[in-house]
């Protein structure tokens, strides 16, 4: 039975996996679960996973979420190439460093700007503060310039000469606030060439195809009925407060 794997690729954890399963040919069923509609409210879904968060994988009878859980079990168990998750204790404990920091650092920053420039003018009809999006801003360059000073510094990747998780990791968090239309890439020549050597190594067909939905976020939202926003209110407020 092949891995069933639940996701929406407008998430960056989605992406991460969904990338990763296909590089690897990882046999799977994608199951989309989608945000917007509140898919992940359904009650099938909260049999994979009570959380209510993708993703989330069913392998047999077994469930698993979080993403980084859910790599490093895909990585173990279909035995994929070393240097996603080396064996060398040093290089995986790179790979584990970056993945243990960026959870509450790029992932977040990344994640409320594209929050504060999309979702929450297309929920609430209004702008977020100026002082709220400068602050965001300031957040999500402070984490960047950590990534190309402490974790890629010199080296081609994040753990040193082969791409590993962390790479993967990382780029499908940066590539949020570029969908809404923030250009993190812009005077960072270093991480233009970083995202180059990942997008080559990962293809660029495979590439194009997780980021697709997460790049065409402005005209998506555009056409997006607001009231199916309405569930992320709780959270938003949470942002703006």
């Amino acid at each position: 039975m092949a891995l069933e794997l639940y996701l929406d690729l407008f998430s960056q954890p989605c992406r991460s996996v969904f990338i990763f399963a296909k590089k690897n040919n990882i046999p799977f069923e994608f199951k989309k679960i989608s945000l917007f509609e509140g898919g992940q409210h359904a009650e099938e879904f909260g049999k994979i996973n009570m959380m209510r968060k993708v993703p989330a994988i069913r392998d047999g009878d077994f469930t698993l979420a979080e993403s980084v859980a859910i790599l490093l079990y895909m990585a173990e168990k279909f035995r994929t190439p070393d240097h996603w998750y080396p064996a060398d204790l040093q290089t995986r404990a790179r790979v584990n460093e970056y993945l243990s920091w960026q959870h509450t650092a790029l992932r977040m920053h990344g994640s409320k700007v594209f929050w504060f420039k999309l979702l929450i003018p297309k929920a609430l009809g209004k702008e977020v503060p100026k002082e709220k999006m400068d602050s965001a801003l300031e957040d999500l360059e402070g984490s960047l310039k950590m990534l190309e000073e402490k974790f890629l510094q010199d080296r081609p990747f994040i753990a040193g000469e082969h791409i590993s998780l962390a790479d993967l990791v990382a780029i499908v968090e940066i590539m949020q606030p570029v969908g809404a239309g923030v250009d993190v890439f812009a005077e960072r020549p270093k991480l233009v060439a970083w995202r180059d050597r990942v997008q080559a190594v990962v293809g660029k067909e495979l590439f194009d195809e997780a980021h697709q939905s997460i790049l065409s976020a402005v005209k998506v939202m555009e056409s997006l009925d607001s009231s199916k926003l309405q569930g992320f209110k709780p959270r938003i407020m949470k942002l703006l407060l």
